[in-house]
Formats: C-alpha cells, sequence, structure tokens
C-alpha cells in the first residue's frame, strides 16, 4: 500500500514537471513568433542576424527598442499578475480571490490617479502631440503602491473583525474597489484636459508602453518576490486545511497573511502602475493552473508565474494583430477573454470542492 502511495506521488510529480516544462517550450517559442510578428514582417533568419551581430541597423531597431521590450514586459506583467493572485487565493483558500476582485487593482489605479493629478506625475502629451503619457513613472509606482498598501489593510482589519469569513472578505474586496472607482470619477471630474487623458490613457491596460527602465524595476522586485513565495510553499499549504491547522503546525497565520498580502500587492501595484490596468489574469490564470495541476504551492506557484506570462504574452500578440494595423489595448481584450473563461470554469467546477 505505501508503494502504491508513493509511485503515485512520484507520478503525480512528473507530470506537474511536465506541465511546467511544455509552458516553458511554449514560452520560448511564442517569444520567437512575438519578436517577428508585427507591421514590418521579421522572420527567423533576421533574429538570427541579430544574435550573431550580422543584422542591420533596422531590424536591430525595431527588435532591441520596439518588440523586445514589450515581449518581456507582457511575460514579467503576466508573472507579477498570476503568482500574486495564485497566492493571494491560498491566503484567502478562496477562487475568486485576485489582486482585481479584492481591490487591489483598483487601489492601485487610485493611487495613480492620484499621483496625476496631485502629484504632477501626468501632465504632458507625447511628441506626436495625439496622446498623453506619465511624465513621472516613479512617483506614480509609489503612489500606486501605497494605496493599494491601504486596500489590504483594510481587508485584513475586516478579516480579524468577528471572525469574517472567505466569503465576507472577498465582498469587502469588492466594496473597497467600487469605492476606489469612484474615487477614480472624482478625480476625473476635477482633472484637466490633459490630466484626463493621462489618467484615460494609463487605465488602458497596455504593453505599448514597456521600456528598458520599467523592466529593469519590474525585474528587480519580481525576482525576490517570487523566491520569497517559493520560500513560504510550505506555510500556504498548511493554511489550505484551515487557520487552526496551520497554527497547530507552528504556522504564524497572522503573519503569513499580512506579509504575503503586502508582498503580493507590491508585485501587483508596479505592474499596474507601468502598464495600467490589466483585468482577470491574477484570477483565471490561477484557476487554470490549479485544475489541472493541483494545488500543491510548490508547484502551482512556479507554474502559475510561467503560464500568466505565456498567457499575457499571448493576449498582446493576438491584441496588436488581430485587428492590425490598430493595435488594441491589451487589457481590452484579457477582459474579453478572462470573463467567459472564468464563468466556464466556475460553472464546470459548481460542487466541487476546489481545495481538494
Amino acid at each position: 500500500m505505501t508503494d502504491k502511495i508513493i509511485l503515485e506521488y512520484q507520478k503525480s510529480k512528473k507530470n506537474k514537471l511536465l506541465f511546467i516544462l511544455l509552458v516553458v517550450i511554449a514560452l520560448i517559442l511564442l517569444i520567437i513568433i512575438s519578436l517577428i510578428t508585427g507591421p514590418v514582417k521579421l522572420n527567423i533568419k533576421d533574429l538570427y542576424g541579430l544574435i550573431t551581430g550580422t543584422g542591420d541597423d533596422f531590424v536591430k531597431q525595431i527588435v532591441y527598442n520596439i518588440r523586445m521590450p514589450r515581449v518581456i514586459g507582457a511575460v514579467l506583467t503576466g508573472t507579477a499578475l498570476s503568482v500574486s493572485g495564485a497566492v493571494i487565493q491560498s491566503l484567502l483558500r478562496n477562487p475568486l480571490a485576485s489582486p482585481f476582485t479584492l481591490g487591489i487593482s483598483g487601489a492601485s489605479a487610485f493611487g495613480a490617479a492620484f499621483a496625476i493629478i496631485v502629484l504632477g506625475a501626468g501632465s504632458s502629451y507625447t511628441d506626436s502631440g495625439d496622446m498623453a503619457t506619465i511624465n513621472n513613472p516613479y512617483i506614480l509606482t509609489l503612489s500606486a503602491f501605497a494605496w493599494s498598501l491601504l486596500g489590504v489593510f483594510i481587508i485584513l482589519m475586516l478579516s480579524k473583525y468577528k471572525g469574517a469569513g472567505p466569503e465576507i472578505i472577498i465582498l469587502a474586496g469588492i466594496i473597497i474597489g467600487s469605492l476606489f472607482g469612484a474615487g477614480i470619477s472624482a478625480m476625473q471630474y476635477f482633472a484637466d484636459n490633459v490630466q484626463l487623458a493621462s489618467i484615460v490613457f494609463w487605465t488602458f491596460g497596455d504593453m505599448g508602453r514597456a521600456n528598458w527602465n520599467n523592466i529593469i524595476i519590474l525585474t528587480v522586485i519580481l525576482i525576490p518576490v517570487i523566491i520569497y513565495f517559493l520560500f513560504q510553499t510550505w506555510n500556504y499549504k498548511a493554511l489550505q486545511s484551515g487557520d487552526e491547522y496551520a497554527k497547530s503546525m507552528g504556522v504564524n497565520v497572522s503573519r503569513v497573511r499580512l506579509i504575503g498580502m503586502t508582498v503580493a500587492s507590491l508585485a501587483t501595484a508596479v505592474a499596474v502602475s507601468f502598464y495600467g490596468i490589466i483585468a482577470f489574469v491574477g484570477l483565471v490564470v490561477p484557476h487554470i493552473v490549479r485544475k489541472i495541476i493541483g494545488g500543491n504551492e510548490q508547484f502551482l506557484i512556479p507554474a502559475s508565474a510561467l503560464f500568466g506570462g505565456l498567457f499575457l504574452l499571448a493576449s498582446d500578440t493576438l491584441a496588436r494583430t488581430i485587428i492590425s494595423p490598430v493595435i488594441m489595448p491589451v487589457g481590452i481584450l484579457t477582459s474579453f477573454i478572462g470573463a467567459p473563461l472564468f464563468l466556464f470554469l466556475l460553472i464546470k467546477g459548481m460542487g466541487k470542492n476546489y481545495w481538494s
């Protein structure tokens, strides 16, 4: 009997590792496809020429200054949103939990609007004169993070109030999101034309504003975030059996939950502040991955990170080619894809134990 259990565990582990490997391969192939896809058609020989140093300057400018920052930005943003969603779902033991549904994205959005209007982070136009831009993304990022922390603090305080359950926390997140949404509307009402254009431009989740500076910042923040989450996988797995069980196993539940939510909000805030609101990625991706490989955080967290990067890169590639030469903001497309997909998964999973 023991040997059978060990064999089943080893088989399950191999299947999980195989899924992660397949996602890695798919991600590499999609990166190549994304680099050669666009208004200017490239091919594999062009990419090979860049690697060997024999490519022309025109191709180099397109790949290094336009497409590669966008591709890397999409992968990193998808990773940040998905891994944050997976951790938040584990911390709250609720499949509906995500940075978007808990109001963290909304709080970050309000922080960005606050920075644009009050702190002057978005008050200029691009050189072409037809699009507003963010002239101080660092202040905007700090403001988005600060307000997202406030949203997390409110949620955690409500979770402690008379032992509020996961359902109450989700409802609290929806209320917080609506409150910050009203705050954004108020900001827009008092904004001038340029500030209003900056807010609207920012709220369209768009990877076209990716550049090497914000990619470096996101990478520097995201690497320690993922490492921290990986070191906490045992604690998160213990929380799946309930707070009392986790406490009996020596887990400081309040501390693990507080730090985990804070770190997840940091990753979300940075991604949102640079690229705008990209909905449903942090909600749908962990849900899909959990359905495929189960809820063991040792595999769920890295698989969600990789699959999230793959999902958002695929969405962004489709968004900039589906109605070419017009480029659709990826946030619009993820909402169109994510909403019905999550509804399908939710209906399919009715009556089943999500955490089994």
